[in-house]
């Protein structure tokens, strides 16, 4: 990697670990979530009306050498927007599972409780040596912890794209994941979690208590370590040309507006540029990962936001040891599973590269664009109603 490419990977591990879903190997339940309004056609429900609140699917039978235990946000939050500006807040929350011992999370189930306003939850592990940092910044922000767009806020030093510091997360179609026999994801004794709920506010300001239940290994239980590898790829979509009135049309004063509404990650769009060589706007872009270290694939999943309109992730393509890893040729938010492959390895000097589609018409159709039909230069952002472009994969090592 270049040292161009390298500044942006640094600069990106800090942002891009805001907003996804992660690949499960094996077992899930199916989302007991219904449509969202903006696949459904519905309309936005109003901040008066009680929040859609899903059942639980039947969990996944525990394995030997298995517990499970439910963490529970301590009260009910009420979503706004942090800088006064915007539909969006992105909410961190500490979490104590109590480890007495030394453990390795082999699955979870994420359960939103108020699935009006939730967009996505990520689970981040906070390592013992980073346990008091996490609480400080809890105790000196007023209420149940802090605002937190792009990451959790607990370390600002690079974690690094190829091993995001992820336990588990859910999307819009997630369910209970279950690793496969012998994986999981080690967390020390004395760890804390950190959840970060991305909250939309274009469905309403009704409170939420989300929970999530860990699937653990019991004392004297080893699994392999599962690695979570980020694989951004650029948003460039020009207004059309009928409809560039706007001056949100103009790309600067775009990301200026993103900048506005989410502080630095705002920025990610232009470090984007680094990372993925020079871009032209359009509806279709894409971004070459080298790989840097031996690991295999066991799982994939991709992220887009309401303009997507297909998502495709490709080892080596146009080599003969081509493989497609993931291909949604029909992008439907409401169905961001992850999906199961069987071990792909991956080599250094090997490359991973990630497509996505965007089309600006649908924001005439989304009602979650009824207040922003007017197009606008469309980059990288962590809004609902912004974009993204992301692969996930699931690995391990060699």
């Amino acid at each position: 990697m270049n040292l161009p490419r390298a500044a942006a990977a640094a600069a990106l591990a800090l942002a891009l670990t805001g907003c996804g879903s992660e690949s499960a190997p094996e077992a899930r339940t199916p989302a007991s979530s219904p449509a969202s309004p903006s696949a459904s056609g519905t309309t936005a429900a109003a901040a008066d009306e009680a929040p859609t609140t899903p059942k639980p699917a039947k969990p996944i039978p525990l394995r030997k050498g298995e517990k499970r235990q439910v963490l529970r946000l301590a009260k009910p939050y009420t979503p706004s927007p942090p800088s006064g500006v915007g539909s969006d807040d992105y909410h961190c929350f500490l979490l104590d599972p109590k480890l007495t011992h030394d453990t390795a999370i082999t699955g979870y189930d994420i359960r939103p409780d108020n699935l009006d306003v939730v967009h996505h939850v990520i689970l981040f592990r906070v390592p013992p040596d980073k346990v008091d940092q996490a609480k400080k910044k809890d105790a000196e922000t007023p209420g149940d912890g802090w605002t937190c767009f792009g990451n959790s806020g607990i370390d600002e030093r690079d974690p690094g794209l190829d091993d995001a510091p992820w336990v588990g997360a859910w999307a819009p179609g997630g369910g209970e994941r279950r690793y496969g026999r012998g994986l999981g994801t080690p967390l020390a004794k004395g760890s804390r979690i950190v959840a970060q709920i991305h909250y939309n506010l274009l469905e309403g300001h009704a409170p939420d208590q989300s929970s999530v239940v860990l699937r653990e290994t019991l004392p004297g239980h080893r699994v392999t370590t599962l690695h979570t590898m980020l694989l951004p790829a650029p948003v460039e979509l020009p207004c059309r040309p009928d409809h560039d009135s706007s001056p949100l049309c103009d790309r600067p004063a775009a990301v200026a507006d993103v900048i506005q509404r989410f502080g630095v990650v705002g920025n990610t769009a232009d470090f984007l540029h680094l990372l993925c060589g020079p871009i032209v706007p359009g509806n279709e872009q894409h971004c070459d990962r080298p790989i840097n270290r031996a690991m295999t694939v066991r799982g994939v999943a991709g992220h887009q936001h309401l303009l997507g309109t297909s998502i495709k992730i490709e080892a080596n393509p146009g080599t003969p040891r081509a493989r497609t890893l993931l291909d949604v040729p029909v992008w439907n938010f409401d169905d961001q599973g992850s999906r199961r492959i069987a071990p792909y390895r991956l080599k250094p000097s090997d490359t991973v590269r990630v497509t996505c589609h965007h089309d600006q018409s649908l924001r005439d159709q989304q009602p979650s664009f009824e207040q922003q039909r007017a197009d606008r230069y469309v980059v990288w952002g962590e809004g609902s109603t912004d974009e993204m472009c992301l692969g996930i994969l699931l690995t391990t090592d060699g």
